[in-house]
């Protein structure tokens, strides 16, 4: 069983995006990625999506493009339903990787660009230990202290 805290660091590998500071969400049931300038088109013949996403935290600052895996009627935080685009892409925490849906919204007033729901965690054994961060995260060595 994987162990995780309520803040983890996770990558979305076929997005481009790595390292990003995501809130672990048991009560939403759908994942939520930061998107802004959401403009969908068609690729061979398929809609796709071409967005912009940006990470304070870690000064991500991407553009992106992917095909739009549903439309779905989402509850936003202040319990207003909205129609999303989902996309699917890769998801990993940890040196766990697998498929999740993700609905695109603009989170900017938001603390966590991106929130994992419970859906993404489904069927993959993991544990959120509400009084723990960072529990995946390599621990980087402390730097001595140098006296003056």
């Amino acid at each position: 069983m994987l162990v995780i805290g309520w803040q983890e660091r996770v990558d979305l590998p076929l997005l481009g995006l790595t390292n990003l500071k995501a809130k672990i969400d048991t009560g939403a049931r759908t994942s939520a990625l930061h998107a802004t300038d959401i403009v969908e088109f068609e690729r061979n013949a398929a809609p796709w999506v071409r967005f912009h996403t940006r990470f304070d935290d870690d000064a991500h600052d991407t553009d992106v493009e992917c095909p739009i895996h549903d439309r779905r009627q989402i509850t936003n935080t202040s319990g207003v339903p909205e129609t999303r685009i989902v996309i699917r892409t890769k998801f990993r925490i940890s040196t766990h990787l697998w498929k999740i849906d993700l609905s695109l919204t603009e989170r900017t007033e938001m603390k966590f660009r991106m929130i994992v729901g419970r859906t993404a965690m489904r069927r993959h054994s993991i544990l959120v230990d509400p009084c723990k961060r960072n529990l995946t995260t390599p621990t980087r060595p402390k730097r001595p202290k140098v006296k003056s």
